[in-house]
């Protein structure tokens, strides 16, 4: 079968790895001028199902609704004109209850827990170098009273099989060296060992070469202009290179995939939510943390990649604007430098901003469309590194008729209406 895929970002080279294995003719069509260079370049960089908490809580309005004053705050609201981002967020709220809340964070941590499964046996048939490290993840917190809600909210995780380790702040230290200047704001800390991390972006690019060497083609400089569509098939893509013709079509197109969707009358519940990283060199004199993780009161994350230091924060809903200023990063950058001033060279900052495709309930959309070629595998928020691999496999399996491994709860696109 001669299946194209509409998007070379983490989503769709690992459609197209999957599709590849399968034995499929695949090629991969992309408006960028390389392989995940746009949401999957610069961001967080840890695998991790010991964190796949649901965003749409019960305390998320209340965040939402002080960023509108404030500029510290984890979540950041910037209203909009755009009818799309109104409707989104309307079925964004409605997922912010307790009892949706636990539905929802149980669905995302089983499928974390395949996916990061199939990301390791990705790696160990391609063996290719990623800054990967799996000695495990560290969520500290700051005070005794946010530690104590962490380890009770953090027994539905359990539930679904995470192994979740309580260390004291001595604790932590001995296990990462690297946050040695942190010691006095640590109150204590879930250690998740089976977590990971890596650089999302040259496992994509080094995805991509693989891809191509077993045959795909690689099409980028392409954009996807229009689907063309007969008798209940999709018959072809219009792009702005020409005409493509397959047997199937996966559409991995992240925040742009409700734009093409529109085009056939669908409406899907995907908007942007941009998120800020700042990436800094490391040398031989400065003390990296061994370990990425989570600085949870301020929802800082920060990951070690080789010889640089990756550190992310803020979610913002807003539009589809990727422009950022060093302005952007002034609240981040200082609480990062206070945590461990010793870890990288903060007087020389790579600054990126990105844009998230999210749903309201943070799992994404897998799985045939009303269009009986059209296969969808989009939405994975801001947890994409961690889901890809396995809801690639997903998607393969389901276009072969292969029951898939896990179930299809709250990620079938027929139950999002996209039938």
């Amino acid at each position: 079968m001669r299946i194209a895929v509409l998007g070379a970002g983490l989503a769709g080279i690992t459609s197209a790895w999957e599709c590849l294995r399968d034995g499929h003719e695949v090629v991969v069509l992309d408006r960028a001028d390389k392989p995940a260079d746009f949401t999957s370049k610069a961001n967080a960089g840890l695998i991790a199902p010991g964190h796949a908490f649901a965003w749409a809580s019960p305390k998320v309005p209340g965040i939402m609704l002080r960023s509108l004053w404030r500029n510290d705050q984890a979540i950041r609201y910037r209203p909009s004109l755009n009818l799309r981002q109104w409707r989104w967020l309307g079925q964004f709220l409605r997922q912010c209850t307790a009892e949706r809340t636990k539905i929802n964070t149980r669905r995302k941590t089983r499928l974390c827990q395949y996916s990061q499964s199939r990301l390791q046996t990705v790696s160990a048939e391609t063996a290719f170098d990623y800054d990967h490290n799996t000695g495990g993840l560290i969520y500290f917190y700051r005070s005794s009273r946010s530690f104590e809600a962490a380890a009770i909210k953090s027994e539905i995780l359990s539930s679904e099989g995470v192994g979740i380790e309580t260390l004291d702040r001595d604790q932590v230290i001995a296990r990462d060296p690297g946050l040695a200047d942190a010691y006095p704001v640590i109150s204590g800390a879930l250690f998740v060992p089976s977590d990971e991390s890596g650089d999302p972006y040259v496992f994509t690019d080094s995805l991509a070469r693989r891809c191509v060497e077993r045959g795909a083609q690689l099409q980028m400089q392409t954009e996807v202009t229009g689907i063309q569509t007969e008798s209940g098939r999709v018959v072809a893509i219009q792009t702005s290179q020409g005409r493509v013709v397959a047997d199937a079509f996966v559409l991995a197109l992240g925040v742009f995939s409700p734009d093409l969707l529109h085009h056939l009358g669908v409406q899907v519940p995907i908007y942007p939510v941009k998120g800020y990283s700042v990436t800094l060199p490391a040398r031989a004199n400065h003390c990296l943390p061994k370990l990425g993780g989570v600085d949870e009161d301020n929802l800082l994350a920060y990951c070690p990649m080789g010889n640089r230091l990756r550190i992310t924060a803020t979610a913002e809903i807003g539009n589809y604007n990727t422009a950022h200023t060093p302005d952007d990063f002034r609240v981040m950058l200082p609480k990062a430098r206070a945590l461990m001033p010793r870890a990288a060279d903060f007087s020389a900052p790579d600054y990126w901003a990105g844009l998230r495709p999210m749903t309201p309930t943070g799992l994404p959309l897998i799985g045939r469309s009303r269009w009986s070629n059209l296969w969808l595998n989009t939405g994975h928020g801001h947890m994409g590194w961690t889901m890809s691999c396995g809801s690639a496999r997903i998607l393969a399996d389901l276009i072969i008729k292969k029951p898939p491994e896990i179930p299809l709860e709250g990620i079938d696109p027929t139950t999002m209406g996209v039938m």
